[in-house]
């Protein structure tokens, strides 16, 4: 049996027992070393070369996103982020997932906690996916760096709550980077409302937001409850809530939030999201599944398609960290295109136009 080799990165040493210990009661897995900082975490992972990493992101010397950013530029490994749950950790967290981190876990009570027990499940099942990532070389992004498609300009237009199109885009492991590269390369005055299921806990799609926010020209939120859906701007699902689209007696949409039970393990839920827009057909649908474990948002697809959407976008293997819910979707014959993932801006340019 392959038993795949993890180096444990934190400034703790009671934590490094704790996540040393937990980790190695799955026989999959061995320790092969603990690191104290991010210094170490460099040094150990060119020596050792392990097939995962855990680590901390508010550390000594070198913090945990400035391993990162040297470990993926010197020797590419995947890499599960422990973030705290304040609201520097959600940022940084969101930096680090910005820089190559697979995913993240969070720490059940801050820096040192008996309670990380409680998370272990999610930490094991976290690490499995993490050796199947495909990781993309890193690469920066920049306000403005990608907003220029090769397509003819979009007719100029405020933002306005009247509008023929709508976009709505699925993603889980991988997605944060993954937004990154598609939402900057919008242009301002994109003509239709994109909404957004991130699989992501409480507290950190508000981080996400205004990332995406800070790098965008269209508007990026954190959807709130009845809040109307208006063109050239995104709205990411909150962390712990489904998400779906609303039209109100005076034909007004607006965002509408259920605490539903979760959908295929996940609330919010891309499935949940798109079978609110089945009776939708006033307006031009456009679906979009980007990279993530799982097949959330594929059987929703395949039936939006079959009844008339004609834009039904999956995230091409090529570029997809993990390539699960687009595969699903692809092989359930719900899709219209199959693109790499910088070519999914200018798909939906074309679409909206």
């Amino acid at each position: 049996m392959t038993r795949y080799k993890v180096l444990v990165v934190d400034d703790s040493a009671f934590m490094r027992k704790l996540i040393t210990d937990m980790i190695a009661e799955d026989p999959g897995f061995e320790i092969v070393d603990t690191a104290r900082n991010g210094q170490e975490a460099i040094d150990k992972t060119i020596r050792l070369r392990p097939d995962v990493i855990t680590m901390d992101v508010e550390m000594p010397i070198k913090n945990g996103i400035e391993a990162l950013h040297e470990i993926m530029t010197v020797c590419p490994t995947p890499v599960i982020m422990l973030s705290s749950l304040t609201d520097a950790g959600n940022e940084l967290t969101i930096r680090a997932l910005e820089i190559g981190a697979v995913d993240f876990v969070k720490k059940p009570s801050g820096s040192i906690s008996v309670d990380l027990y409680k998370v272990k499940d999610r930490l094991m099942e976290k690490l499995r996916v993490a050796l199947q990532a495909k990781l993309q070389p890193r690469q920066e992004v920049q306000t403005g760096s990608l907003a220029k498609p090769n397509v003819p300009p979009l007719v100029r237009a405020e933002r306005s709550g009247q509008f023929r199109h709508l976009v709505a885009i699925g993603t889980s492991t991988g997605g944060p980077k993954a937004l990154q590269r598609v939402l900057p390369a919008l242009p301002k005055h994109f003509p239709a409302p994109i909404l957004i299921v991130q699989h992501m806990p409480p507290n950190f799609t508000k981080s996400l937001a205004g990332r995406l926010d800070v790098l965008s020209q269209i508007r990026v939120v954190e959807a709130e409850q009845d809040m109307p859906v208006e063109s050239g701007t995104a709205y990411i699902a909150p962390g712990g809530w489904h998400m779906g689209l609303h039209r109100t007696p005076g034909h007004q949409y607006v965002i509408r939030l259920s605490q539903d039970e979760p959908r295929n393990g996940h609330r919010p839920s891309v499935d949940y999201l798109f079978e609110t827009l089945y009776d939708r057909t006033e307006l031009r649908r456009h679906l979009v599944l980007m990279t993530g474990m799982g097949g959330d948002g594929a059987h929703a697809m395949k039936h939006l398609r079959d009844t008339g959407v004609e834009t039904a976008i999956a995230e091409a293997e090529e570029t997809c960290v993990v390539f699960g819910m687009p595969k699903v979707a692809i092989e359930l014959q719900a899709v219209s295109d199959v693109l790499p993932l910088h070519e999914i801006p200018r798909k939906l340019i074309e679409v909206v136009r």
